[in-house]
């Protein structure tokens, strides 16, 4: 699978683009603030129907206007496919595939898996809990449509759950609609955590063997998942269990606080080098080659379930790595769209030989 075209029309700072890509190695060079992120974060808009940089689908429309396009044609064994989105300021945006709009209420599933990787990746590691529960959350959901239409139920039923807790903490309390909020919780949520676990651990397994590779075996990757919702993940009918009985003890807990204390949306991820927390204790260096190990099993991960190499999206990471762990990357292009940022030409002998198409970007601007 390749991203064979891109069409832009008032998108960030694309006032009118049209591009056609190579399949293997695409590279955009331009200064910051000329638009090389924004190039990416369309493709991406376009396989998961929402931004790795904000959750403000407004933000994306060009200060000129009140209205944004982004088409991209994308090769899937042989088969073309269109995936449009249509942003308006005043309305809710539209998608299409092949020309057929997807209903208000259903979510993207275009069949285009993409892997991000980008300096801002090191939050995952550095900042709190919400940073990492969103890198599980888009990841899954690529892999997983099911996946985020939990979600997005869950935090309806969280934010209903949460109203009344707020209200019952100084009205009379009405016991029996929180316990259908209740079981619709604990339902919902533990597909969630289930579904988190079995990434991980699949996350686990291979970005543990790469790590040692980009280490020379020098050192260990490790993940724990935490939640407080049981300490047996695996199975369901004993995670439903306990999170009835953990949500029950905590309702006077809840009610005090006016929030919800138990659930998925308060788990984390322990990422562990050499036993120790990574976030605590390891070197930006030991930080960024977890990253690259996490983002390129990624990679490997989509492959064993989608049997096709996702697109690969390098924001100007590859000045941020030393020469084995630049080297070890460009490796994995092999068979794999590429498309890469760079503020400077790269000029690089593992890349020199490579299939690969240059463009040069400059407010907004492509050639």
């Amino acid at each position: 699978m390749y991203v064979e075209s891109i069409r832009i029309i008032n998108f960030r700072n694309y006032e009118n683009l049209n591009i056609k890509l190579s399949k293997n190695i695409n590279i955009f060079v331009g200064k910051n603030a000329q638009g090389k992120t924004n190039l990416l974060e369309s493709i991406y808009f376009c396989a998961v129907g929402k931004s790795f940089r904000t959750n403000k689908d407004k933000d994306m429309i060009n200060f000129n206007s009140d209205k944004s396009y982004i088409g991209i044609n994308i090769k899937e064994r042989n088969i073309d496919k269109l995936i449009e989105i249509k942003l308006e300021r005043n309305a809710p945006k539209k998608m299409r595939i092949n020309g057929i709009e997807l209903g208000k209420n259903k979510e993207l599933n275009s069949g285009l898996n993409v892997v991000v990787f980008s300096p801002d990746d090191l939050k995952i590691i550095k900042e709190g809990p919400q940073e990492r529960r969103n890198f599980l959350d888009l990841e899954i959901s690529q892999l997983k449509p099911l996946y985020r239409y939990n979600l997005n139920r869950y935090n309806k039923i969280l934010f209903q759950r949460n109203n009344l807790l707020r209200f019952m903490k100084y009205k009379e309390k009405n016991r029996e609609v929180l316990e259908t909020f209740n079981i619709q919780l604990i339902k919902t949520g533990s597909q969630i955590i289930l579904e988190r676990k079995k990434f991980i651990d699949s996350l686990s397994s291979i970005s543990k063997r790469i790590h040692g590779n980009l280490t020379f075996n020098e050192e260990k990757l490790d993940f724990n998942y935490v939640t407080n919702v049981t300490e047996n993940v695996n199975d369901l009918r004993d995670l439903e269990r306990d999170f009835f009985d953990k949500l029950n003890k905590n309702i006077d807990n809840d009610i005090l606080k006016g929030s919800t204390e138990i659930g998925p949306h308060r788990d984390d991820i322990e990422i562990i080098i050499n036993d120790f927390n990574s976030k605590q204790f390891a070197s930006q260096g030991q930080q960024r080659t977890a990253i690259l190990s996490i983002k390129l099993a990624e990679v490997e991960l989509i492959e064993n379930e989608k049997r096709y190499k996702p697109v690969l999206l390098l924001d100007d990471v590859l000045s941020e790595l030393d020469e084995d762990r630049r080297r070890y990357l460009i490796k994995s292009f092999s068979g794999l769209q590429t498309i890469i940022t760079s503020a400077d030409v790269i000029r690089l002998k593992e890349i020199d030989n490579l299939d690969k198409k240059t463009f040069y970007i400059e407010k907004g601007k492509v050639m």
